[in-house]
């Protein structure tokens, strides 16, 4: 290839990275959190106050709360499985109707239980929202609400980051089978990183593939919606995945006639065995077109979402509706839709898949961040003080990756802590993210990239650190606030956390090496004397 052309495709790939890398870093690093979304949940919530109800029992629960709360059979769940952040065994939710779809903000949570007496009590509930708040940052990179101009935002920067990976790899061919695996480890790191960024690059290739087209998809799928709608079906797509409207006047249907949870579950079973059930989801109990997904998980099939597939049941008469959607046996249509969603939510495989995914998010991230920190490098010439223009390129990309590592890490260490401080948990994540995540922007301009490379990295060890601590801080003074969870989630959750602290903290040391000893001058060094000589000097010759 004609080298005027690789020099074409190198500065695009260099300035859409640039442009997209930093909000992207944040998108990977959140991105491999919500891989593990459920079991930060958990460790995030108490223990479970309530003793749980037997599924003999679920039937009258549904019926006297329906009775005593009919606006809840609009829509509300009935949860198979205990476990701590399932507040109780019935919930629906209450959405301002002037919200996005896809904004949590405004959503009111409640339960219902049998008193002493058997009578429904309804009561407004709090569950953590540490996993939804993490998901909003991974899902639109960065940004505070989850609405559509942030994922139009989101789409913008797949896309350019779509156009990063072509041109990566068009660069990379010339040598590629030369240099493939070619990591040449020595003084000279700007070539040791290079070559660990392409490394890396070339072999998650079509784990970045799938993220961007994926994330591209997603962004503006309601816009393909409606243009699809408009040209194709004449306005009438949405009726088209209706069921038959109801007759005008149609009186509210008795909830006490609906089949028990376990016959519907019985159905459910006769044509999935291996289909595990997790959550009843019931719609429109009392109306016409009443119907119950049944969701749950198959770890030998596709999933069509993160929390798994579903089969809708009639609940009147446990006759299966539709299973369009149902992991083993949706039809190849589907399933072509819904390895979008699965390829990249890893709603498949199991735990195995979920831990290849945490481990290549947090590869992806170290990736945006190779890349910008290599451009920066390559505009260092010897002996010249770097331009302003790089000082402040390397102050941000240290500022917005080491500052959103630091808030997701203060975030979650506070989860067990915010319900007793402040009334809106979720708007305390939010503000306790942004005031460390803004307040790191700040010091790596005040102290500079190198100064503050070294001490945000350490920061961020040390609220990593705090995770686990919350957790020993329950075990040692119970009645402070925090507690710890004996389940093997929320004890995965410390443990990881802990190895992050410590991998951080070597971070940390080895960055602190580079700033004292490295070249000098430069956006990573600290600054000395013109005229030092001796060792440092010279490790500074042999790098350059």
């Amino acid at each position: 290839m004609r080298a005027d052309v690789l020099r074409i495709y190198k500065s695009v790939h260099t300035w859409t990275g640039i442009v997209s890398g930093m909000a992207l870093f944040i998108a990977f690093y959140a991105g491999a959190l919500t891989v593990f979304k459920e079991p930060l949940e958990r460790w995030a919530s108490p223990p479970a106050q309530q003793a749980a109800l037997p599924l003999e029992q679920a039937q009258a629960l549904i019926v006297r709360t329906l009775q005593a709360e009919p606006a809840a059979a609009r829509d509300f769940t009935l949860h198979l499985h205990d476990a701590e952040n399932v507040p109780g065994r019935l919930s629906w939710q209450v959405r301002d109707p002037e919200a996005d779809d896809h904004d949590a903000r405004h959503v009111r949570h409640f339960v219902a239980t049998l008193d002493a007496e058997g009578r429904a009590r309804a009561q407004p509930a709090a569950p953590t929202q540490l996993g939804d708040f993490i998901d909003v940052l991974h899902r639109v990179v960065g940004l505070p609400v989850d609405n559509d101009p942030n994922r139009w935002v989101m789409g913008v920067i797949s896309a350019l980051y779509a156009l990063a990976l072509v041109s990566g790899v068009i660069v990379l061919l010339p040598s590629l089978v030369k240099d493939f695996f070619a990591l040449r480890v020595g003084p000279n790191l700007k070539r040791m990183w290079l070559d660990a960024h392409n490394v890396v690059g070339l072999v998650s290739l079509p784990f970045h593939v799938v993220m961007a087209l994926t994330a591209v998809v997603f962004a503006f799928h309601d816009g393909i919606y409606g243009l699809q709608d408009r040209l194709l079906h004449e306005g009438r797509l949405a009726s088209a995945f209706q069921r038959p409207a109801a007759t005008a006047g149609a009186a509210p249907r008795d909830p006490a006639a609906m089949r028990p949870p376990a016959e519907l579950l019985a159905a459910v079973r006769a044509i999935a065995p291996s289909f595990e059930p997790t959550a009843m989801q019931y719609v429109q109990a009392t109306g016409p077109r009443a119907a119950v997904r049944v969701w749950g998980q198959d770890e030998h099939a596709v999933a069509p979402r993160a929390r798994g597939g579903f089969v809708v049941v009639d609940p009147y008469s446990a006759r299966v509706v539709n299973h369009d959607s149902l992991p083993g046996q949706q039809s190849t249509p589907n399933v072509v839709i819904s390895s979008f969603f699965a390829l990249h939510m890893a709603s498949f495989a199991g735990d195995p898949v979920k831990w290849m995914y945490f481990v290549l998010g947090l590869a992806g991230a170290w990736l945006f961040y190779s890349g910008n920190l290599l451009w920066i490098e390559s505009r260092r010439k010897r002996g010249a003080e770097p331009p302003r223009r790089t000082r402040w390129m390397a102050a941000g990309t240290i500022g917005v990756c080491l500052g959103s590592v630091c808030g997701i890490s203060a975030t979650v260490a506070a989860a067990k802590w915010l319900p007793a401080l402040v009334d809106d948990v979720g708007a305390g994540h939010r503000w306790l993210y942004y005031a460390v995540f803004f307040a790191a922007i700040g010091w790596a301009f005040w102290r500079g990239s190198a100064r503050a490379s070294v001490q945000l990295l350490w920061a961020a060890a040390a609220l990593t650190a705090a995770i686990p601590a919350s957790s020993l801080l329950g075990v040692l003074a119970p009645d402070a606030g925090p507690w710890a969870s004996a389940s093997g989630a929320a004890l995965a959750v410390d443990l990881t956390a802990a190895v992050a602290a410590a991998l951080l903290a070597w971070m940390a040391r080895a960055t602190a090496r580079r700033v004292r000893h490295g070249p000098s001058p430069s956006v990573w060094a600290a600054p000395r004397p013109e005229t030092a000589t001796g060792p440092v000097a010279a490790e500074g010759v042999a790098e350059r």
